[in-house]
């Protein structure tokens, strides 16, 4: 039975009962134990123990704290949540690795982004599932309850409609719109392949990197190694390597076939791996043996496709010099987590406006540096559980927007 099929019997079940419990539903699995009620819930931070709390907390106190609001916006940052609040926002189009489930299933991944941002920078959140795949109606309800948020996070969302969706959000919006898949990833990557540069001692302009996959982390991870200085890098999609004499490339594979591919490569992306120096994966698509052998000596193989890699880590360990993964059962994982809690602290932090390419910079950096004196093979970046990267992350993501001036504090 395929997927697609499973989901609509699925789906039949729900609409015919009521209530109905999923035949992948067990008691005895620990996931589920741990699911059910969510994964986050409310806090009262204000004492509401009797009559002067609540005159204080809600009426006639809190009239004075709205007056005040009324008259300048932007103490809301500091007398409401809102300057310690993001959004977490999808259509469930893209979740993980099961695609398009829709804006009730991917509630689970949203409550956990939101745990997620609270355990590790001790940011608040709201997951916020919209019924919509419409570009305009995202947009339009997005930008009309930005007034309760000093952030957006979008999230799982397809391409190439989240290209669009950030970017005029961003326009619109003057506080941090942020898709995660693009930049969380491209982050965390930028910060191991520096480590890895580090540790076979060579500079990024040294390195030929050859990206497969054209999606939303793959044309971030693209840019964001392009602005750190990178040798050369050639993206592939599944119809092979990106050049400008292709017909059929969207408006954004037009702009990276334009920005890449000094060398001229065109073909396969296993063809393009000959003498390769990176092979960075993020994709649904393998690549053999034969192909990864081919490579240059010393190479660097960063397989991300969950759950399955590119390249399976055995594999890729008999050619290359560092292998890192996705996936949490291999050394190096390459994990979002990494990132956006940090980069949304230091943004909340000093009210900045807006996330810039300057930032992202400095967060890779900042969590690349977090374990420069302690680099091995199979250590080029921090746990997720490393108590220094948030708040290395955080640092590094304020100072930039002081010196780059979208700061407001």
């Amino acid at each position: 039975m395929t997927a697609t099929a499973d989901h609509q019997i699925l789906d039949q079940i729900s609409t015919a009962v009521p209530g109905a419990v999923s035949p992948r539903v067990s008691d005895d699995d620990p996931v589920f134990t741990l699911h059910r009620g969510g994964k986050i819930a409310l806090e009262v931070t204000s004492p509401l123990e009797n009559s002067d709390d609540l005159s204080l907390a809600y009426t006639p106190g809190v009239a004075r704290v709205c007056l005040a609001i009324e008259e300048t916006p932007a103490l809301a940052e500091d007398y409401t949540w809102r300057g310690n609040l993001v959004a977490v926002v999808t259509d469930g189009t893209a979740v993980l690795g099961l695609g398009d489930i829709g804006p009730a299933a991917a509630m689970p991944v949203m409550e956990g982004k939101a745990a997620l941002f609270k355990h590790f920078a001790g940011v608040d959140s709201v997951p916020i599932c919209l019924d919509t795949k419409d570009t305009e109606e995202i947009i339009n309800t997005v930008a009309a309850m930005a007034p309760s948020f000093g952030g957006i996070n979008l999230e799982d969302i397809s391409a190439p409609r989240c290209f669009e969706i950030e970017r005029r959000l961003q326009e619109r919006l003057d506080i941090p719109v942020f898709h995660d898949d693009q930049h969380g990833t491209a982050i965390v990557a930028l910060a191991a392949l520096e480590n890895a540069a580090r540790l076979t001692g060579r500079e990024l302009s040294d390195l030929r990197v050859v990206v497969s996959g054209a999606g939303a982390s793959g044309i971030a991870v693209t840019k964001i190694i392009l602005a750190a200085g990178i040798g050369d890098i050639a993206v592939g999609d599944r119809k092979g390597i990106i050049h400008a004499g292709r017909t059929d490339l969207t408006p954004v594979k037009t702009e990276i076939a334009a920005l890449t591919n000094r060398a001229g490569l065109t073909g396969s992306i296993e063809a393009a791996l000959a003498g390769a120096d990176v092979f960075i994966g993020l994709s649904s698509g393998t690549v053999s043996e034969e192909a990864v052998a081919t490579m240059a000596a010393n190479s660097i193989i960063f397989a991300m496709a969950n759950p399955d890699p590119e390249v399976h880590p055995e594999v890729a360990g008999k050619y290359a010099a560092i292998v890192a993964t996705g996936r949490s059962d291999f050394p190096n994982q390459i994990n979002n987590v990494l990132a956006f809690p940090g980069v949304f602290r230091g943004a909340l932090d000093v009210r900045a406006s807006r996330v810039t390419e300057g930032m992202k910079l400095a967060a890779a950096r900042a969590l690349a540096d977090v374990i420069a004196d302690e680099l091995t093979p199979d250590h080029i970046i921090p746990s997720p559980f490393d108590p220094r990267v948030a708040p290395a992350v955080a640092a590094a993501v304020a100072a930039a927007a002081k010196a780059e001036g979208v700061a407001r504090r």
